[in-house]
């Protein structure tokens, strides 16, 4: 049975409209609306990732095996998509979890700052898995 892909498609969606409408206007808000408007498109990011990374984990336990998958690190479950032709640089995914741990555990405007330019990386690798899992679904 193929995975169900809508959550990961809507929060792809809605990180590209942050990222292709919201951010190019940065340069002619005020200030506080500029971090604002960071503040959603790092939200997306949030969800987008978090909805990639379960995907990534529910494809390779229906595909590969569970047991390839269950309580593994994250640097391995990546590890794993790349030889499954999901994702291609465990480095990089590992840049994009590191990024969205930074979220949840720190606020600050460098850390934001930070987060902010790694959430527009990540929109190209999303769609890239999204299409990979569509190919393979």
């Amino acid at each position: 049975m193929p995975l169900d892909l809508t959550s990961l498609e809507k929060s792809v969606i809605a990180l590209r409209l942050s990222v292709t409408e919201a951010a190019p206007c940065l340069a002619d808000l005020a200030p506080a609306l500029r971090e604002v408007v960071k503040a959603g498109v790092i939200q997306q990011f949030e969800v987008a990732y978090e909805q990639s990374w379960k995907m990534i984990k529910r494809w390779i336990e229906d595909n590969v095996g569970a047991e390839t998958v269950d309580g593994v690190p994250r640097r391995e479950l990546f590890r794993r998509a790349v030889e499954s032709r999901l994702i291609d640089d465990v480095e990089r995914w590992m840049q994009f979890h590191r990024a969205r741990n930074e979220t949840s555990h720190t606020y600050s405007s460098d850390t934001a700052e930070q987060v902010y330019v790694l959430a527009l990386a990540f929109l190209p690798a999303a769609e890239t898995l999204l299409a990979a899992l569509h190919a393979r679904n």
